[in-house]
């Protein structure tokens, strides 16, 4: 079980719509981990199972989406996965004691964002 490393990616502009299927399909063939996933895949999620990293569905809150053959954080992909951690939608299926790391991350691009996380206020 892993909480992936911050990346710091650029932020994608505040009012970009988000459509969590279409963004994996293009991060899937951006990384070109079409047939397994791989590190640039790993980048654009928030946490994965580190036991199966070779499964898709392994990796949980995707953030992320290539715009302009970038990938980038999308902000309402962050709110989403906010809301998600924080127990909307019946919350995440990772382990507890991981929830703080995941919160850590995703408050760094809070910050970025100037945007407090839903669990701070």
């Amino acid at each position: 079980m892993t909480v992936t490393k911050f990346q710091d990616l650029p932020l994608a502009d505040q009012d970009r719509k988000w459509d969590g299927s279409a963004a994996e399909k293009r991060v899937r063939e951006w990384a070109d981990a079409e047939d397994s996933p791989d590190a640039a895949y790993r980048d654009a999620h928030v946490w994965y199972d580190g036991d199966k990293p070779d499964n898709f569905t392994s990796y949980k809150l995707l953030i992320a989406d290539v715009v302009d053959g970038k990938l980038k954080v999308v902000p309402r992909a962050v709110m989403a996965a906010g809301g998600i951690v924080d127990g909307a939608r019946g919350g995440v299926d990772i382990p507890e004691d991981e929830i703080p790391q995941v919160k850590e991350h995703l408050a760094k691009y809070y910050k970025k964002m100037d945007h407090t996380p839903p669990w701070e206020r």
